[in-house]
């Protein structure tokens, strides 16, 4: 399996990645932009790199803290938290554009990416990243997992992102606990109406009886308050959501990558909404 550490060139410097893939003697993959957590490149960002590489894709976590922090790393504390937030204060939409565009434009350099099959998955503040660069028509398709800054402000401050809804120029999968503490239901109604107003194509899914980042590895435990989930609401969320990802990447990889822009609609027949 292909795993190696690499510097992209943006905005005149190195934005380090971790790429992991397939074989490279097995021919070019679609690729998967991994925007991390608000903590940084952790392993658990790592771990799903590579759960992509383990299903056929080249996944690529970049690290959009290479301008201010590029080290941060922090733990799944209270205080790590507040460090990590302070981090992604520094961080702006547009920054974030130009990280995704940079590390799409070096994957289609690859010979062991299938050139303009590119999708990102993030997840938290990375999912808000997702979501902000969703305008990009140099992407398949973005998964945002329990994207906290939709409907608010970015940590950095300017419109809600949501306020941009229009601009969203590919198919969406957002994915939600039902217990959220950072995103409340009202929230998720709000992206779901914008979105369904806005003529654009996404799955909402929400999962009864799991919170904030319930498919982090291992029990996950709520950062700045105490929340119990039971292993078998969180397993079933784990195992339903891997699966529409796999689904949602696999549609998106088949379609042309013209058609959004020749047509300027992107709402189907599949179409779903978020369930009551």
């Amino acid at each position: 399996m292909l795993s190696q550490d690499v510097s992209i060139p943006v905005d005149g410097s190195q934005m380090p990645a971790y790429i992991a893939g397939p074989d490279e003697k097995s021919g070019p993959h679609p690729a998967v932009i991994v925007l991390q957590e608000v903590f940084g490149v952790t392993p658990e960002v790592k771990r799903v790199t590579d759960l992509l590489a383990n299903i056929g894709y080249v996944g690529a976590a970049i690290n959009y803290y290479h301008r201010t922090n590029p080290q941060l790393n922090e733990p799944y504390t209270e205080e790590g938290n507040r460090n990590a937030f302070a981090a992604a204060a520094t961080v702006t939409a547009q920054q974030l554009a130009r990280d995704v565009v940079a590390a799409a434009d070096w994957l289609n350099a690859q010979p062991f990416v299938k050139s303009g099959k590119i999708a990102t998955w993030g997840f938290g503040f990375g999912a808000t990243a997702a979501f902000v660069t969703s305008s990009l028509r140099e992407l398949s398709g973005a998964v945002c997992f329990y994207p906290g800054n939709i409907a608010n402000p970015m940590p950095s401050g300017g419109e809600p992102p949501i306020e941009h809804v229009r601009d969203v120029a590919i198919p969406l999968l957002l994915v939600f606990g039902e217990k959220d503490y950072y995103v409340s239901r009202f929230e998720m109604d709000r992206i779901h109406e914008a979105l369904t107003d806005a003529g654009k194509e996404f799955r909402m899914q929400i999962y009864p009886g799991v919170g904030h980042s319930f498919f982090r590895y291992g029990r996950p435990e709520a950062i700045a308050e105490v929340q119990e989930y039971s292993d078998e609401a969180v397993a079933q969320a784990v195992a339903d959501s891997w699966n529409l990802v796999r689904v949602f990447l696999s549609d998106v990889f088949s379609r042309s990558p013209s058609r959004a822009a020749e047509t300027g609609d992107i709402r189907t027949e599949n179409t779903q909404s978020v369930p009551r």
